[in-house]
């Protein structure tokens, strides 16, 4: 069993390597890591390159991580086993976004990829999450600060729901690796010099 696990890890891991922003921007002629914030994620190619193709990263990252969550229920029969699997290689997805070894291990801040592996194992937290994004976002404008209470609201939707053991520890390693990986904003935003998300 530990060689499965670490075989789901590893091919998650290059899945979630695999950077869309980084891809598409090239497409636009534009290198992502050298434009804006230079973080390759959704948000920085919406500035930098537009509203169509930041969008389309945030699809595919999204996509990147409900497929690789997904699939080890689909193909594994005892749901016990494939759930773990989904978790671990959940996880996986989301250290190789933030964390791309095709990237010299840099990486995005990881959102996109979360929503989407919450899709396949926590509709309901992914339901009151985005929710919760959607209306910090809205009244303040930062990106940073609606992601940040993202990922906050996890563990208690986790709670809230019923879901698993497991999925409650995922939900509390979830909430303080985004917030790891959040630490900047955090830091402008108590400083009070994080940009403000004025496009559409």
């Amino acid at each position: 069993m530990l060689v499965q696990y670490c075989l789901v890890f590893i091919l998650a891991y290059l899945v979630g390597s695999i950077s869309f922003a980084v891809l598409i921007s090239r497409l636009y002629g534009v290198n992502i890591l050298h434009a804006g914030s230079g973080n390759p994620g959704a948000t920085n190619v919406k500035r930098c390159v537009g509203k169509m193709a930041g969008n389309l990263v945030f699809l595919l990252d999204f996509l990147k991580g409900f497929t690789v969550s997904y699939l080890p229920i689909c193909l594994n029969p005892l749901h016990i086993i494939s759930l773990r699997l989904a978790y671990t290689a959940f996880i996986g997805s989301i250290l190789g976004h933030c964390c791309s070894i095709f990237l010299k291990f840099r990486g995005g801040k990881g959102i996109a990829t979360t929503m989407g592996g919450l899709a396949a194992l926590m509709p309901g937290a992914l339901f009151v999450g985005g929710l919760i994004w959607a209306v910090v976002f809205r009244a303040s404008r930062f990106v940073s600060l609606a992601s940040l209470c993202f990922a906050l609201s996890l563990p208690l939707s986790a709670y809230l729901f019923s879901y698993p053991r497991e999925t409650l520890l995922v939900s509390w390693v979830l909430m303080a690796f985004l917030f790891l990986r959040h630490r900047t904003n955090i830091r402008k935003l108590i400083q009070g010099s994080e940009a403000r998300f004025t496009g559409v």
